[in-house]
């Protein structure tokens, strides 16, 4: 719901969101894995149609000052 890395899992893997999401938040409670994964997915991984990451824009950006 924030990045839409949940629902950009869902749809490669063929899940229901609810699915993926509720694995999210099972992986924030053990451990506490689960709020860097997402983070990492939404810094690492492209939006639909696009091929540049947030990431890679952030870096893009940081060259050009």
């Amino acid at each position: 719901m924030l990045a839409g890395v949940a629902a950009g899992l869902a749809r490669y893997f063929d899940l229901d969101v609810a699915v993926v999401r509720v694995a999210l938040v099972v992986l924030v409670f053990v451990g506490g894995v689960g709020i860097p994964l997402y983070g990492a997915a939404w810094l690492l991984v492209p939006e639909e149609g696009s091929e540049a990451t947030v990431a890679g824009d952030l870096l893009e950006h940081l060259r050009a000052a």
